[in-house]
């Protein structure tokens, strides 16, 4: 049982509010978006935000969370990284609405990891500050996805 102090548990709330924020986001931008691939993807982000939270819960509750288990996971998210090579062409038939939740979910995606960045610092248990570390790597990781996904189909212009 490890022993959190006022300013750690803080951050932990915060970014388990973040957590079911995205969460949130996910699961209702699943059922907005037009394209399918989209809805599969916001589903399985939701997923992983999912697990991030139960990372964020259990750290809360005094436990070192199982990496082990997690460790899994960052394999998957690379595997379905590299399967969402998107085609480049652009497509006219974009929907305005997709475009839209993909621009808000990759502000959220900026906003978290960078939260999560600052909260690493915070703890002095190396252990948890991997956990974290692990999190904001995901949490990059969907931003890229969301990032390839908006270049793929001309939402997005990098200048």
């Amino acid at each position: 049982m490890i022993q959190l102090t006022q300013k750690e548990t803080m951050l932990l709330k915060d970014l388990k509010s973040h957590e079911e924020l995205c969460i949130s986001k996910y699961n209702d931008y699943a059922s907005k978006a037009q394209d399918a691939q989209l809805k599969d993807m916001f589903n399985k982000h939701a997923q992983h935000e999912q697990q991030h939270l139960n990372t964020i819960t259990t750290i809360l509750s005094g436990q070192i969370p199982n990496m082990q288990q997690n460790s899994g996971n960052a394999n998957n998210n690379a595997s379905s990284a590299s399967q969402n090579n998107f085609t480049a062409t652009q497509s006219t038939a974009n929907s305005p609405m997709d475009a839209k939740l993909c621009g808000d979910l990759l502000m959220t995606e900026k906003y978290v990891s960078g939260t999560y960045d600052t909260s690493i610092f915070e703890f002095r248990d190396t252990n948890i500050r991997q956990a974290l570390n692990h999190i904001q790597k995901e949490e990059q990781q969907h931003g890229e996805d969301i990032f390839n996904y908006m270049q793929s189909k001309g939402m997005y212009n990098p200048q």
